[in-house]
This record gives C-alpha cells, structure tokens and sequence, in this order.
C-alpha cells in the first residue's frame, strides 16, 4: 500500500528537500498531492488519513457498473490537508465511457485547475465565470443544494473534451469535471455529492479499480 507523491499543479516529477518539504522543478516548493498508482480500498483508507476530514466527496450512490478510478489529497505532513479529489468512471446511453472528476480545494490550491487544463495557462482559480448569473445546475451535498456554473476550456488542449462546472461549498471551490464533454447532461438537479471523509466501513463496499483518466 503506497500513495505517490507530486505536484497538485503539473506533472513534473518533485524531489523531498530534505527538511520534510517537496519541490517541484516548475512550481518551487510545494503542498505535495498524494494519488496511487492503482485505486483500491486500502489506498483509499490512506487517502482519507492524509485528508483528515477534509471534505471528500464522491457522486452517491454509484450506479451499476461504476467504480472508483483515482483519488487524491494536497496535503502536507502534519498540516491541514487544502485539496482533495476523485474520480469515477463508468458508462451512459448517450456518451459511452464517462469519468467523472470531483475536486474540493481551497482558493488558489491549482489541482482544480489543473484537472480542468486550466493550469497550463497560469490559472489556480475558475475566475469571475462562477457566480455570474443564475448557475447551470445545482447538486446536493446532504440537504444542501450547491449551485454550479460553467468554466470556458476554450483555448485550452484538447477544449471538446470535457465540461467544467465550478461553485462553492462550505468555503471552498467544488469543480466538477466531465469527460466526454457531452456528460455534462447527467447532471440533475437531484444529483448527490456525499463526503465520505467519515463514512467508515460502508466504504467496504465500494467498488474500486480501473484505468484512471490522464490529467
């Protein structure tokens, strides 16, 4: 069981410092993210240790045929963890293959960013898109409804891809990311976001494994 360290905000392979910090070659010393080489249980359970109660959050209940693909903390030893993110994939009617990307971080984190391509062009943050007239869609978080709105990819690598949407709970940035783009159609009104920071043995039962999407 072994979650890998790197930057939440590219790809570049980091180093330790050698004072318990993480440098990144593009982006200096870093809060580094912890993501596993392969989705399981156990990998999980040590996700949400790094997390320490941080928000993580996961569409519920998975529909049949949907497991769980990837995950993520931004966190650093013995600090507050200041992002989190998963990812499930599975298969509608209308689209074929969908990975669905859930991030909640707080402002000016980038892993949001980055799993949106937004990061390439300098951006940490969705910008003044969120909150700029009535949202999109809302989901639920418990009996909470959240409201989202669109982020623009236009410009950005691969912009057909995917769909964007970004609001705002509990004080920090939520982004959904979509693939294909036209997935954005499952989003509903009653669609649920449940943090399973402190489900605990329920998360037995969650299916886990997969190739996890490239971001």
């Amino acid at each position: 069981m072994s979650l890998q360290v790197g930057c939440p905000r590219c790809s570049a392979p980091v180093a330790p410092t050698g004072d318990g910090e993480h440098s990144c070659p593009e982006h200096g010393v870093i809060v580094p993210l912890w993501r596993p080489t392969t989705a399981s249980y156990d990998e999980f359970a040590a996700h949400l240790g790094h997390g320490r109660g941080f928000p993580t959050y996961l569409p519920w209940p998975l529909g049949p045929g949907w497991r769980v693909t990837d995950f993520a903390t931004m966190a650093a030893p013995g600090h507050p963890a200041r992002a989190t993110m998963t990812c499930v994939s599975g298969t509608s009617a209308l689209d074929g293959p969908v990975d669905v990307l859930v991030v909640s971080e707080e402002a000016g984190s980038g892993l949001g960013a980055r799993i949106a391509g937004l990061g390439p062009h300098g951006r940490t943050d969705p910008g003044g898109e969120v909150g700029d007239g009535p949202p999109t869609v809302k989901v639920r978080i418990g009996s909470y409804p959240v409201g989202l709105w669109p982020v623009s990819v236009s410009g950005t690598d691969g912009e057909w891809d995917r769909s964007v949407v970004v609001g705002e709970a509990e004080g920090r940035w939520l982004w959904i990311v979509l693939r294909p783009a036209s997935a954005i159609l499952l989003l509903r009104d009653d669609w649920i976001l449940r943090d399973v920071s402190e489900t605990g043995p329920q998360l037995v039962a969650l299916p886990f494994g997969g190739p996890a999407p490239p971001w």
